[in-house]
């Protein structure tokens, strides 16, 4: 299954801090024409000894493909503005603190924030569509799937199928997609106004959704009732990159600022669309990670290799191993964030780990990342943090403090780069 990332968004009330990992019901995602590609042009190695994060790179300045992002609360938050408009229309939202998420597929929108905005209802056979989004944490995002025009920057989708978050003409939640008290129903639990996923893919659920009906996945709603359904490609939620009228809908890149050690209280950095594309957007000998079949990489530490590793904008820390595994602790129940900081790690001073990450391409990535105590780092006010992690058993999920001091680039499956046609992630 690909895995999808992101993480809830802390209140200093003490909301979820931890990541929770998108959780579709849907394993097949059609990832294999990656499968046995060649190293392209970018397949190089790279080795730093600096932290995670702490290396130098250049914030595109404003363009036509360039749309500022901001890291200013969560912590580790990366936020930016969508315009959300009826198709064909200027009957249009301007929709500030949209998580930009790396690790999923799909614009996602609270209907509180686009009132009265009349977006035109998706349909399937059985009836109007729905949707299901289910994370491993047991909560979830349910709402309609509706067509809207999607705006960043100068780049425009027409007609995209998009999620509309507790949409009123939707009230009740399927059993079948999970405990109603449960649901991110506003933006204090769901952490924003919504969530862009720019993901390696187009579609957020793919072949498998056409050819059968997940139980807990997308739904037909007729009058009667919503009941499980499948769904044309066309009509699945979608990146509204690859959508893009081009040329720059081949992928991304992530910009952020390096940080010191102590974090700021805040950030800007740029997301620039199209890669190779434009002038501001080349590869520049960027390090290609190609992907398998699952949409990861290996993250190779004290010698052992972890092949569940991806590159996830979505999630405000970088979540691995466990802590009788890595031998440091987690935080106590103190502090701003109360009982959820025990989700990171708290060392007694930072620890360095030196970490190689490798592309199915044989491309590799050697650096050190620096893990600071949590507790102390949320503590301080800053909200920008390079050097924070907490307990994943098994996987590397590489978070927003991987994302300082690089230009990550995400490419798109299917879509012609520089360096070839296969997803990948690049820094």
């Amino acid at each position: 299954m690909f895995a999808h990332g992101r993480a809830c968004r802390p209140s200093d009330s003490g909301a979820a801090l931890a990541v929770a990992r998108w959780l579709l019901v849907v394993a097949v995602f059609a990832l294999s024409i990656c499968l046995g590609c060649g190293s392209g042009s970018g397949g190089n190695s790279s080795s730093s000894a600096a932290s995670a994060g702490s290396g130098s790179n250049v914030i595109a300045a404003p363009a036509a493909n360039v749309q500022e992002i901001t890291v200013n609360k969560g912590p580790n938050f990366v936020f930016t503005t969508v315009t959300v408009c009826v198709p064909g229309s200027s009957n249009c939202f301007d929709v500030p603190d949209v998580l930009v998420d790396t690790g999923s597929f799909g614009l996602r929108i609270l209907a509180s924030a686009v009132p009265g905005l009349a977006l035109p209802q998706s349909s399937v056979a059985g009836g109007p569509l729905a949707e299901c989004v289910q994370f491993l944490d047991n909560s979830l995002v349910w709402g309609s799937v509706r067509l809207a025009d999607v705006k960043m920057a100068s780049e425009v989708a027409g007609s995209v199928p998009i999620q509309v978050i507790a949409d009123p003409a939707f009230p009740t939640i399927p059993g079948t997609c999970g405990t109603a008290s449960n649901a991110h129903q506003n933006a204090q639990t769901l952490g924003g106004n919504g969530i862009l996923g720019i993901g390696l893919l187009v579609h957020d659920c793919g072949p498998g959704c056409v050819t059968s009906a997940p139980p807990g996945r997308y739904f037909a709603c007729p009058a009667s009732g919503c009941a499980p359904t499948s769904v044309p490609l066309a009509s699945q939620v979608q990146n509204p990159v690859a959508l893009f009228a081009g040329p720059d809908n081949n992928g991304t890149i992530l910009e952020l600022p390096a940080l010191p050690a102590s974090g700021r209280s805040s950030v800007t950095g740029a997301l620039v669309f199209g890669i190779g594309t434009q002038s501001n957007n080349g590869l520049n000998g960027a390090t290609v990670l190609r992907v398998d079949g699952n949409g990861n990489f290996t993250t190779t530490f004290n010698s052992q290799s972890f092949t569940n590793s991806f590159i996830d904008s979505g999630s405000n820390a970088v979540y691995f191993l466990d802590s009788s595994t890595l031998g440091i602790p987690t935080c106590t129940n103190t502090g701003r964030f109360g009982p959820d900081v025990v989700k990171f790690y708290c060392p007694a001073s930072t620890q360095g780990l030196s970490v190689t990450q490798t592309g199915t391409n044989g491309a590799s990535s050697s650096f050190i990342f620096n893990l600071a105590n949590a507790e102390s780092q949320f503590n301080s006010g800053s909200e920008a943090l390079n050097n924070i992690g907490g307990p994943n058993p098994g996987s590397f999920d590489w978070g927003v403090p991987f994302f300082y001091g690089r230009n990550i680039y995400t490419a798109i499956q299917g879509a012609s780069t520089p360096a070839g046609s296969c997803p990948y992630w690049a820094y």
